[in-house]
């Protein structure tokens, strides 16, 4: 097994808690715990989301870098009188990737394992079973022969529901492989960014943030936003790696290991013009590998924080990554780390003037 510097232990830590949207406690308590010595101050807002404050020059702009805490999930809605769980998803979720896979109930009791089920083929008519099975048709299993021993179990409607998979390091040592990169990635960077800026000489009061409930609408993003008041925003998320089998340049241009990807427009937002080439010099001067990238459809909280306040210059820096809103998703470790550095020398480079000449580029 490969031993865990502390870097990979801190996103170990982060991937594995359990913590889908609306039920952020644990990623946040480990994102405190990791953030909490590069700031002077960390709060939350009135949803959970995790604000930590570090204060570069006392009135110099406002720099907010968030990821989110929640994951995909689901959630329980019923049980039948078998003991079966009915349950709902809580963020996107392509249903071919559901079925058979392991799952925690997190329950009042403790953690329940379950194993999610539909019927089985073999007794389906031959044009049904080419078919995808639809959410409404699947359950999951937690060996419980009754309602009754389900709810001892200690499951009731409105426990949170979280995909099974441990951190692993690839025989790759660069590709990592987790749940919940979606966005705990994000809540890395934002915490190492805190890391390299603590005895940095900078103009800024900067704000590694940790949103809540990104998956259902972007809600952490807005609430946490107005409280900050920022100048300059950067979401970090994950993006799409164009770099498997079957996918063309057209359809995902990403690359795992290209560096991280500038996203120039998605369905929440177009990256701010000035701000976007200010980061793109940036890389260019120092070398720090970079990729462009646009997505017809989806968005990050980016969307939701450059129209809170007086709208804000904003940008969304994300991480190529194979495999999201599933199971577990693999990611680049130089992708992760270049994000950070990228980051850490435009916010350097930042202050009232650069601001200024940003907002109206």
């Amino acid at each position: 097994m490969t031993q865990l510097d502390d870097s990979l232990k801190m996103l170990k830590e982060l991937t594995d808690a359990r913590g889908i949207a609306g039920n952020e406690r644990e990623p946040r308590e480990v994102m405190k715990k990791y953030i909490s010595p590069y700031a002077d101050e960390v709060v939350t807002d009135g949803l959970g989301s995790l604000i930590a404050k570090k204060t570069g020059k006392a009135d110099g702009p406002k720099i907010m870098v968030a990821g989110h805490l929640d994951e995909v999930g689901f959630m329980v809605t019923s049980i039948d009188d078998r003991g079966f769980v009915r349950f709902q998803t809580v963020g996107g979720w392509w249903p071919q990737v559901m079925l058979a896979q392991r799952v925690t109930i997190v329950t009042r009791k403790g953690d329940v394992t379950g194993i999610i089920g539909s019927k089985p083929p073999h007794i389906l008519p031959a044009d049904v079973r080419k078919k995808s099975v639809e959410l409404k048709d699947m359950f999951i299993d937690i060996g419980a022969a009754s309602k009754d021993e389900a709810v001892e179990f200690g499951v009731r409607p409105g426990d949170q529901i979280v995909p099974y998979f441990e951190f692993t390091v690839m025989k790759n040592e660069k590709m990592l492989l987790a749940k919940a990169w979606d966005n705990r990635i994000g809540c890395a960077i934002a915490i190492d960014v805190l890391k390299e800026l603590k005895d940095a000489d900078h103009q800024n009061i900067v704000y590694g943030v940790g949103t809540v409930q990104e998956e259902v609408g972007l809600r952490g993003a807005k609430t946490s936003a107005q409280m900050i008041k920022p100048d300059i925003a950067f979401g970090v998320d994950v993006g799409i790696a164009g770099d498997t089998p079957g996918i063309s340049e057209r359809e995902a241009l990403g690359k795992m290991g290209d560096g991280p990807q500038i996203i120039l427009y998605d369905a929440s937002m177009v990256s701010h013009k000035g701000l976007r080439d200010l980061v793109t010099d940036t890389a260019d001067e120092l070398g720090i590998p970079y990729q462009f990238d646009s997505l017809a459809g989806g968005g990050t909280d980016s969307g939701a924080i450059h129209v809170t306040h007086n709208g804000v210059p904003a940008l969304s820096i994300t991480i190529a990554t194979r495999y999201i809103h599933s199971h577990a998703a693999m990611l680049h470790r130089d992708d992760y780390e270049n994000a950070v550095k990228l980051i850490a020398e435009v916010i350097k480079r930042l202050d009232s003037e650069t601001v200024k000449k940003i907002t109206f580029d």
